[in-house]
């Protein structure tokens, strides 16, 4: 028995050590490296947004975080897919040596997300300034900054995406998600101290400067590292290809940032901005969680293109069975250390944030239950099947701004939260039915992943 339990705990820990190998390069280390830079970057935020709530007031806290969710929502979706795309075609370009496809696919789309992003804002103020009210209130002067953000917002994700394509994990996600919310923090702190009202435009001005200098540092660093790779040359421009797949990636990008804030948008159409800022406050909170799913697709959704375009079926499949597994330990570790902080993390904000515990909870459950079902959105948006995942994306949106709508006049701000975390987890079990219908790959985690086998 005591020999038997010996060689259990030898063959435990020799797979715990070799995993901890593995974790140190590949992958799981780029996983790391991304998880790592969120983590401090989501920090940064989290003590933006509490000096933010402290020095503005529920009101204005609610105005900017209203505005900023906005900035998200156009802003990624304003590279018409490009930014998604660019982990599609330039891993397989540089493959086969089609370096003018590469050039004209970094040029073209460069180009295409400013022209599309200032497209947008001056539609939107067009469409704000037909319907009289918001730019004359108090959303006015925030929503006028936010238009000009809004192209250089677009062309840093668009930099991420590139960068990611080229396996630069740290310099696609330190710039936009560390060295952008320093900058915010920093903008605010001296704004105000030099006598700056702490109003919700000045929060909003400090945002334009802060992604105006992280996004020229991505854009400069960027175009030096491709250089050393892609010299000068000619360029070729597939358009019909790079559209075809990427609107359908733009428009699940849309529905996807729809989805990230459609209980906020909601919120602030019929609860006041005070309100907001209550349930803002728990889902910037949240976010520490959900960026474990954002860490492992950033370094391995490239991977699937790659595994798929050499036709390693196997291997394929077993980054698919690691990604799953390694994101459904992560994020109920990193749940766990959420909530348990929980109450300090929220009493910063002030004491009458310590009422968003209960929606902490719920979000926090929600993320866990959909990573149980695994990175089926990530196999569809690389390897085809981006129309599906569209599809299943804007249902989600429906489903979650239906169920806000249902639930929150009667239960309010945890009625918006039980109804993103319902459409959180259907959304991934969807994902998981089509990645496994259209390419055969099996995505939820099974228990299996976290046992050892006798040999």
């Amino acid at each position: 028995m005591g020999i038997a339990t010996d060689r259990i705990g030898a063959s435990i820990w020799g797979t715990l050590a070799a995993r901890l190998r593995g974790a140190r390069s590949g992958p799981a280390r780029a996983a790391l490296d991304v998880f790592a830079i969120r983590i401090a970057s989501a920090g940064f935020a989290y003590v933006a947004q509490v000096l933010m709530a402290r020095l503005m007031g529920g009101t204005e806290y609610g105005i900017f975080a209203a505005v900023w969710v906005w900035i998200g929502i156009l802003g990624h979706s304003a590279t018409l897919g490009l930014s998604q795309g660019a982990c599609r075609f330039l891993p397989v370009d540089q493959a086969v040596g089609r370096d003018d496809a590469v050039r004209g696919f970094l040029f073209g789309g460069a180009v295409v997300t400013l022209l599309a992003a200032g497209l947008l804002a001056g539609a939107g103020l067009l469409l704000l300034r037909a319907e009289g009210t918001l730019l004359a209130g108090p959303y006015g002067a925030p929503i006028l900054l936010a238009a000009a953000i809004l192209p250089l917002f677009a062309l840093q994700d668009f930099c991420e995406g590139v960068a990611r394509s080229q396996n630069w994990a740290v310099l696609a996600i330190a710039p936009p998600y560390l060295l952008r919310q320093g900058l915010i923090m920093a903008a605010m702190v001296g704004a105000v101290w030099s006598g700056a009202p702490a109003e919700a435009w000045v929060a909003v001005a400090c945002t334009l400067l802060a992604t105006a200098l992280a996004a020229s540092l991505q854009a400069i660093c960027l175009i030096r590292r491709l250089r050393a790779v892609h010299p000068p040359g000619p360029r070729a421009y597939r358009w019909r290809p790079w559209l075809r797949a990427c609107l359908p990636i733009a428009l699940t990008d849309l529905a996807s940032a729809g989805f990230n804030v459609v209980d906020v948008v909601i919120l602030s159409a019929l609860m006041p901005p005070a309100t907001v800022g209550l349930y803002f406050a728990a889902t910037r909170i949240q976010q520490f969680v959900a960026f474990v799913h954002f860490a492992a697709s950033a370094a391995t959704a490239q991977r699937f293109t790659a595994a798929h375009a050499a036709g390693d079926r196997g291997g394929l499949a077993a980054l698919v069975r690691m990604q799953g597994a390694l994101t459904l330990a992560a994020t109920l570790l990193v749940g766990a250390g959420v909530l348990a902080a929980a109450p300090l993390l929220l009493g910063l904000f002030g004491p009458e944030f310590r009422d968003s515990l209960p929606i902490l909870a719920v979000l926090v459950a929600g993320s866990v239950a959909a990573s149980v079902f695994g990175p089926g959105e990530d196999l569809l948006t690389m390897l085809g099947g981006e129309g599906v995942c569209a599809a299943v994306t804007l249902a989600m949106l429906c489903l979650a701004a239906g169920l806000c709508w249902v639930l929150v006049p009667p239960y309010g701000v945890i009625g918006a939260a039980i109804a993103m975390a319902v459409a959180t987890t259907v959304r991934g079990l969807a994902m998981a039915i089509a990645a496994h219908a259209i390419h055969g790959l099996a995505t939820p985690v099974r228990l299996g992943s976290f046992r050892t086998r006798d040999r």
